[in-house]
């Protein structure tokens, strides 16, 4: 009887042992998985920024008054010597006035010292006055004739200065400001309305200083309209600024367009895009990433055991899709996609190969 309970005793203790191992050893589990493999990755890297006008320039007044009235406003599509404004030319009348007076007065010298030199002229060839009289006769006369050249020119000047009280442009164009009213005192040059001339148009875009060191510039660069992305241009890297807006962190960058589609109005917005440069990483999707230590992490499977672990990887960026990881695995091994919530380092695992797209 006692031999009997020796054995059951054992027996009991056989089962439980046999229990405490199967709990102690992980399930089998059934995992999808991809292959780590490097791509050529080169993404495309998207800005938005705003159509401008390669030239522009500020329109002044070349003497100063004040301005009796404007004629445009910012918007306008204006052609070349269109009057765009008016100073009052009252003091600009009077000085013409003045120069045709003082015109007036030379010529009256002029005519008189003209006919005492030809009188001299007249006697000196008779004899009858001295070689001194002539010569003071003619330099009156030539005298005269400056002062009159100098009236013409003071004149000339005056009708300039009328002139210039209309303000009118050198070249066609869409005026875009105006700082200057009517009523308003102006001085000499001082910026009434700004215009943007017809022609060339750029776009200006700012941007990190990242992504000129790693988006290709010298090639075409992509131009779509932001309110209809159907209507697109390419354009070219013309210049960059080289300094960084301290307010924003950014540099600007003006593109030039190659052909400016008549809906590029100024001021419309577009989105210029342009392929990162090129580089060698893994395309990972977004379910295959996971957590260790607060790094991101992946479950590889090792090929021998068919047991998994957890590696930290390094993340470059991320896309619609996928994860780009430029560290942390190396090619041709097998990363975790799916049903890895439930595993445990150096758990068994079946791997099925991840469903293709």
């Amino acid at each position: 009887m006692r031999t009997a309970s020796v054995g059951l005793i054992c027996l009991l203790g056989l089962v439980a042992g046999c229990k405490e191992d199967t709990a102690a050893s992980p399930p089998l589990a059934r995992v999808r998985a991809v292959t780590a493999e490097l791509t050529d990755f080169a993404p495309p890297v998207t800005v938005t920024g705003v159509v401008a006008a390669r030239q522009q320039t500020a329109l002044s007044f070349r003497v100063s008054g004040k301005m009796r009235e404007r004629l445009v406003n910012p918007g306008e599509h204006v052609t070349a010597n269109q009057p765009l404004a008016r100073l009052d030319p009252d003091e600009q009348q009077h000085e013409i006035e003045a120069a045709k007076a003082g015109l007036d007065s030379a010529q009256a010298l002029l005519r008189q010292s003209t006919a005492s030199y030809e009188r001299q002229r007249g006697l000196l060839a008779t004899g009858n006055t001295t070689r001194r009289d002539y010569d003071q006769a003619e330099a009156n006369m030539r005298q005269a004739q400056a002062q009159v050249e100098q009236a013409r020119a003071q004149l000339a000047s005056a009708n300039d200065q009328l002139a210039y009280t209309v303000l009118v442009p050198g070249a066609p164009g869409i005026i875009v400001a105006r700082s200057a009213e009517a009523g308003q005192v102006v001085a000499q040059a001082q910026p009434v309305y700004t215009l943007a001339l017809d022609g060339p148009r750029d776009v200006i875009v700012n941007v990190n200083e990242w992504v000129l060191n790693n988006v290709v510039l010298d090639k075409g660069i992509a131009v779509a309209l932001v309110s209809d992305p159907k209507v697109t241009a390419v354009g070219d890297v013309r210049e960059i600024s080289p300094a960084v807006d301290p307010s924003t962190m950014t540099i600007s960058v003006k593109i030039g367009l190659r052909e400016t589609p008549p809906t590029f109005g100024l001021g419309s917005l577009v989105n210029a895009t342009s392929p990162m440069k090129s580089r060698r990483l893994f395309l990972l999707p977004w379910h295959a990433i996971f957590e260790r230590e607060g790094k991101p992490a992946v479950w590889v499977v090792d090929k021998q055991s068919q047991t998994v672990s957890l590696k930290p990887v390094e993340i470059d960026r991320y896309t619609r899709d996928t994860i780009a990881v430029t560290g942390g695995i190396e090619s041709g091994q097998t990363v975790v996609t799916a049903g890895g919530q439930v595993l445990r380092p150096g758990q068994k695992v079946e791997v099925v190969p991840e469903r293709k797209p």
